[in-house]
């Protein structure tokens, strides 16, 4: 199929001859080059599936990249083909390699709501905005690959070194709990690797030729995986975009792209310029304002769909404002375009943004989804099924422990767990492995011991059974046998209670056909709804909505008609990225939003704004004053005028009653 390509994306599926850069820019068709080139090298390279890996950052890309391979050849030539995010690839060395770091192959992956519970108990807190900070910061500690022992020695100041501490601890329960978070699926191979010759030739000789898709996005630890494990031949295709690089709050590092240059002298680069999504003017515009931005690589973005309507650059009076005229203009839009609802997105840099606009969207009965809205496998309910199984999965997982001895509940009581952690601590074992020690046996009364040792024992039995009996019937069993159906209504209104329950029953169909058409069992769908969980959230159904996203969650998607609002000062770019010297990043994330558009895209501002109570003149962001002029249209101060007066309810019916008259 490579006459379907244009010369540019033909030259990057079939060049082999060493390590590939493929600079793609938005909407040039990577996804495409990376599925043909897996079936280039299995087709025409002769290389087997099995020695080849695509890794991207998303279950979704990872989703859709292997339905596109399967279009473009039989399954039997596929078998072995790695198609994942690079946290399950992670995931993957590790259930394979644990031994080698002292880990069972069947650890728990904990989220961010254990790790907090830890990080908690060692602070001996519960101020939440202190937990997510040294959560945060020693995720960062972790993806700069820093230990706790380097982190102390490090330190230049009394909260660095309790933050070491802190960090010390943490890692040492998670080992005693035979835990990984999310960072160490990806640090943990590395230092595998970097330890221990004969498992990175292993994996080396496994994994023969690497597809790496949105490079820009990766953070150090990612690029020393792909560097260790292609460091022999440098066989790889590296994809990104170094315009769309706007992760480095989570610890994406744009030098990486820089590093394959000094790291692989004879890096072969191929720009992808022809963009598939939007109209030519939408396309200028985003040129012109990243042009403002220093370029490690010069590319240009253009398209042959036609010129386009010019943007529109509205300014409103204010927030209720901006949020009446975005509804209406979307409205007037749709009757004259004839277009559906989930044809329009509405774009902001920040979530507190989407709380106006919603209640207009529903005063105008507008259908819309939030992009990145509660997952399915955080809702309450979904998380106590969970805890039981990540119980089965590793009986060392004391966060799963407490959850699921706890609920429903089973008279074991708060003084008892007290008692039991103190000495599952002091002796540095695991709550489960506790409750079987004599030592423990005489600190409790036997009313009290009877419980845990019920449940346990019960534990115990399901362990036996998960790995040799079908994944749903487990399920079903260990359901009947918790009787949680009669607890969340006896917890809970009927109303709500059904509704928890509905959305277990789809919890079991899911994980029964996880077991029947995948062939895996309990506890390998446990290891894989925790990626899942930390990955993304469960996917939208295709419903005929509008879609509201920030700018950071819009990255990969597309729409026809875009309203890109509150482009201002201290909005976008933000006001700490203003002071932290981030500009630069956050012209990337206006040119993200920007390239979302393929047909129309307005962008709009607030002439004033509320801030703590009191009303502030707000400046129009300083990217729309990079915007070429000769392919705007604009409204307000950027065009010498007054703002846009808001439409009133009164004058928007009169004038969707006149749209409705014409199509009639």
């Amino acid at each position: 199929m490579l006459h379907l390509l244009n010369p540019a994306q033909r030259a990057a599926v079939q060049y082999l001859d060493g390590p590939c850069l493929v600079l793609a820019g938005a909407g040039s068709g990577k996804t495409r080059v990376i599925t043909q080139k897996i079936a280039y090298l299995i087709e025409k390279a002769g290389m087997d599936a099995r020695n080849i890996a695509a890794i991207t950052f998303t279950n979704k890309a990872a989703r859709e990249m292997n339905e596109r391979v399967g279009h473009l050849m039989d399954a039997p030539r596929l078998r072995g083909l790695t198609v994942s995010t690079f946290h399950s690839l992670g995931m993957r060395i590790l259930r394979e390699e644990a031994r080698h770091l002292g880990y069972k192959p069947q650890f728990s992956i904990l989220d961010s709501a254990d790790a907090g519970k830890i990080i908690s108990d060692t602070l001996g807190t519960t101020d939440k905005q202190l937990i997510r900070s040294a959560v945060s910061r020693i995720s960062t500690l972790k993806t700069d690959r820093i230990s706790p022992d380097r982190a102390i020695l490090m330190a230049e100041s009394e909260g660095e070194l309790h933050l070491a501490r802190v960090y010390r601890i943490y890692q040492d329960t998670l080992m005693a709990y035979q835990a990984v978070d999310f960072d160490d699926l990806i640090r943990l191979p590395v230092d595998l690797f970097e330890q221990n010759a004969e498992v990175l030739k292993k994996w080396q000789q496994r994994l023969r030729y690497l597809l790496i898709d949105e490079y820009q996005d990766t953070n150090i630890t990612q690029y020393l995986m792909v560097k260790l494990l292609t460091d022999i031949t440098g066989q790889f295709t590296a994809v990104g975009d170094d315009d769309q690089s706007i992760y480095a709050w989570r610890g994406a590092d744009m030098e990486n792209l820089r590093k394959l240059q000094v790291d692989f002298p004879k890096l072969h680069v191929i720009k992808l310029e022809q963009n598939y999504r939007s109209v030519a003017r939408i396309l200028k515009c985003a040129n012109a304002v990243i042009a403002n931005n220093p370029k490690l690589f010069e590319k240009t973005l253009w398209s042959d769909l036609g010129i386009g309507d010019p943007i529109q650059v509205v300014e409103c009076k204010s927030e209720e404002h901006e949020a009446e005229l975005v509804a209406m203009k979307l409205l007037a839009h749709k009757f004259e375009a004839n277009t559906s609802y989930k044809d329009y997105a509405i774009l902001y840099r920040g979530n507190h943004q989407a709380r106006i606009i919603e209640t207009a969207l529903r005063t105008h009965k507008i259908p819309y989804l939030i992009s990145g809205g509660q997952s399915f496998f955080d809702r309450a309910e979904i998380k106590d099924v969970l805890a039981y199984l990540r119980l089965v999965a590793n009986e060392n997982d004391d966060p799963a422990f407490i959850r699921a001895v706890t609920t429903p509940k089973r008279g074991v009581g708060n003084i008892t767990l007290e008692r039991l952690g103190a000495y599952a601590a002091d002796r540095q074992i695991s709550f489960f492995q506790a409750v079987y020690e004599e030592g423990f046996i005489w600190q409790v009364q036997a009313t009290q011991y009877e419980p845990l040792k019920t449940f346990c024992d019960f534990i115990g039995r399901l362990q036996y059974r998960a790995p040799r009996e079908p994944a749903g019937q487990v399920l079903n069993e260990l359901l009947e046998a918790i009787d949680y159906e009669t607890w969340l209504y006896d917890s809970d209104e009927p109303k709500p209670a059904e509704g928890k329950w509905k959305n277990v029953l789809e919890f079991v169909q899911w994980v029964t056909r996880q077991g029947e058409e995948k062939g895996k069992d309990l506890i390998e769908i446990v290891q894989t709804i925790a990626l899942i969980t930390m990955l993304e959230g469960r996917d939208e159904e295709d419903v005929d909505a509008l879609k509201m996203s920030t700018l950071h969650a819009s990255k990969g998607l597309e729409y026809p008609h875009v309203f890109l609002i509150g482009c201002e000062e201290d909005i976008l770019p933000h006001a700490n990225s203003i002071e932290g010297g981030m500009v630069e990043e956050e012209r990337r994330l206006m040119y993200v939003g920007i390239t979302r558009a393929q047909r129309t895209l307005t962008i709009t501002y607030c002439g004033k704004r509320k801030r703590a109570g009191e009303w502030q003149v707000t400046e129009p962001s300083r990217f729309l004053k990079e915007l070429p002029a000769e392919d705007i249209r604009v409204s307000g101060r950027l065009a010498g005028g007054k703002p846009e007066q808001a439409i009133s309810k009164t004058e928007g019916r009169a004038m969707l009653a006149g749209l409705l008259a014409k199509l009639s």
